[in-house]
């Protein structure tokens, strides 16, 4: 793509508003100074001081910065060109900006941000895939009647793989898998026999045996790789989030509902990542999957990027690509085509852009509801237990995810995910169980179920 013919060389910017200053916040309000189509002046977070020091950290000066706590403090400071921060989203609503981003990650927070955002007629960047992943389908409808867009992010996992799956739809692939590699590596050191990945490292000298695919079948090796590194996590909730996001986007499903989640070398995954009857360990094509990606130390990081397995129909010229450094399935069937980068916030500017001048998402032009990420008890729970999220991963302890086909929230229905977070249980679950609706203390006043409620009579009023 031309970015400069498709944003044209317009002389307005596109004004944004960032909720939640934390990671992605912080650097897309760095990427606001340096992109020249678009300002981020306005920031909150749960105080005010907080977006305070995000933009400190980012350059931007005290003298510049006006702390306000009223719609009429914040219009006061819009017009003399100053930085807003604020300590809720509700005194900056009436700013005209193009583009709310909402980032802050909380569920019912985020749900609330979002529907006020498109309420007062704003364009939605939606970086909070915990809310994305329960109604983000809901909120792309409520803003289309409103002649606005919800859009993922690029530089965020889901919009690059949305982006790649369309790139190659558009070209005609025959797309057999797509999906994302896992936050972390797999370290596999030989001389040390042992396997490290986001800081933890153990041994697993068995492992050495079974490090590199050579002539074997695909299956039994990467059973045998999970076996052996059976001591370090191998599914996160965030990897089946992100894919639930995809899937409600390009109609894509999970071979399995918590994934197979190889342990794979670059090189491997077309070869992996192919239907059984090819030599791989898929049931079947369009499947979304993650892979841990398998390197030596020093080795080269995919990096949190995003791929696709594509059918090789024209083998010659797939023999030429292989020759050129492409990576292609040791039978030569398959070839995988792959982003190996994941910039966040210092990559998002193209989908406010796209959002903010040409009412484009970077996402599904109509995503629909195809799965629901769910909960699922991996202990004993008892009643009156507080399923409370938290840590980098937003998980909630003794709780795994499953991607299950979506229906509506009638009381015996998996909960979603994190629908469910910071919920009170209201009976006790089964090790193994789903956690169901009915298991659940849902505040009347959730933000979050009133917006899934509307999303279900939508998508499902017939049922």
């Amino acid at each position: 793509m031309n970015y400069h013919a498709y944003f044209n060389a317009s002389d307005r910017l596109i004004e944004t508003c960032i909720i939640g200053t934390g990671g992605f916040g912080r650097s897309f309000l760095a990427q606001g100074l340096r992109v020249p189509l678009m300002r981020a002046r306005v920031a909150v977070d749960v105080d005010a001081q907080t977006a305070v020091q995000a933009m400190l950290a980012v350059g931007i000066t005290r003298e510049d910065i006006r702390v306000c706590e009223s719609p009429e403090e914040a219009q006061k400071a819009w017009n003399e060109g100053a930085f807003i921060a604020a300590g809720a989203f509700e005194h900056v609503a009436g700013l005209p900006v193009d583009v709310v981003v909402e980032a802050t990650g909380h569920p019912e927070a985020g749900a609330r941000h979002a529907r006020l955002a498109i309420e007062a007629g704003r364009h939605l960047a939606l970086v909070s895939k915990e809310v994305d992943s329960v109604v983000g389908p809901g909120l792309a409808v409520m803003a289309r009647s409103r002649g606005k867009v919800v859009t993922p992010v690029d530089g965020d996992q889901p919009s690059l793989l949305i982006g790649l799956i369309s790139w190659a739809e558009t070209l005609g692939f025959e797309i057999i898998a797509a999906g994302k590699s896992s936050e972390y590596d797999f370290i596999f050191d030989a001389s040390a026999g042992t396997l490290t990945s986001n800081g933890s490292t153990v041994s697993a000298p068995e492992f050495g045996e079974y490090s590199h695919l050579d002539g074997r079948d695909s299956s039994l090796v990467a059973e045998a790789r999970s076996r052996a590194a059976s001591a370090l996590p191998q599914r996160a909730v965030p990897d089946l989030c992100e894919l639930s996001v995809v899937a409600n986007a390009v109609r894509f499903a999970p071979d399995r509902p918590q994934l197979h989640a190889p342990i794979a070398r670059i090189d491997e995954v077309p070869t992996i990542l192919c239907e059984v009857s090819e030599g791989g360990i898929l049931s079947g094509q369009r499947k979304l999957e993650v892979f841990h990606c398998l390197r030596d130390p020093g080795g080269i990081s995919f990096a949190g990027g995003v791929f696709v397995v594509v059918r090789c129909e024209d083998r010659p010229t797939w023999k030429m690509l292989e020759e050129k450094g492409h990576v292609v399935s040791r039978d030569g069937n398959a070839a995988m085509v792959y982003i190996p980068r994941h910039l966040l916030g210092l990559e998002a500017a193209t989908s406010i852009l796209a959002a903010g001048m040409n009412n484009v998402s970077t996402g599904s032009i109509e995503p629909s509801h195809h799965v629901d990420l769910v909960a699922v008890a991996d202990v004993d729970l008892v009643a009156g237990t507080t399923l409370a999220m938290g840590g980098h991963h937003h998980s909630i302890e003794g709780v795994s995810s499953m991607m299950l086909p979506a229906g509506p929230l009638v009381p015996e229905a998996p909960a979603p995910f994190y629908l469910a977070s910071n919920k009170r249980l209201s009976r006790s679950v089964k090790q193994g169980e789903p956690i169901r609706m009915a298991d659940l203390e849902i505040p009347e006043n959730s933000e979050l179920m009133k917006l899934r409620r509307l999303q279900d009579a939508h998508f499902f009023a017939s049922r």
